[in-house]
């Protein structure tokens, strides 16, 4: 089932801050026979910078970033995308338990990297299950784990 509306896949948020990769459609992969993608841009915004970075999001990266929150979860600083093309996420924890350092790094395109502090809750991990399983069930994608 497609959806006319988009959905947060990532959400980061701070007191001032946030760090936001939002799916906006489906196209077909370029060059992949009868592979999808996910469309859509990462938003970053703080009290000095704002901007968006439009992206595309493979089966591989959803599964990726299930691998990501669980390693995040588990209390360890992650990259997600490392090393690919697309722009990357990293999440470095602060060692006082509730905040985190997010940094997206565009290698490719812009050569631009930005860091925004943001919370991580335990709330925020059960929400950025479900927001991964929203996308899931709102534009299913062939070769992506489920939980």
């Amino acid at each position: 089932m497609a959806s006319d509306e988009p959905i947060d896949l990532i959400r980061l948020e701070g007191e001032d801050n946030s760090v936001i990769v939002r799916i906006t459609g489906k196209r077909p992969a370029p060059g992949r026979s009868g592979a999808d993608e996910l469309v859509g841009e990462i938003l970053v915004d703080t009290a000095f910078v704002r901007g968006s970075l439009a992206t595309s999001v493979s089966p591989e990266d959803l599964t990726e970033w299930r691998e990501t929150l669980d390693v995040l979860d588990g209390g360890e600083d992650t990259t997600w995308r490392e090393g690919r093309r697309a722009p990357e996420l990293s999440v470095e924890l602060d060692p006082d338990g509730e905040h985190a350092y997010v940094t997206v790094a565009d290698h490719a395109m812009s050569q631009t990297t930005v860091t925004a502090t943001v919370l991580l809750t335990d709330e925020w991990f059960d929400e950025a299950y479900d927001r991964l399983d929203a996308t899931l069930r709102t534009w299913p994608m062939e070769g992506a784990l489920r939980g």
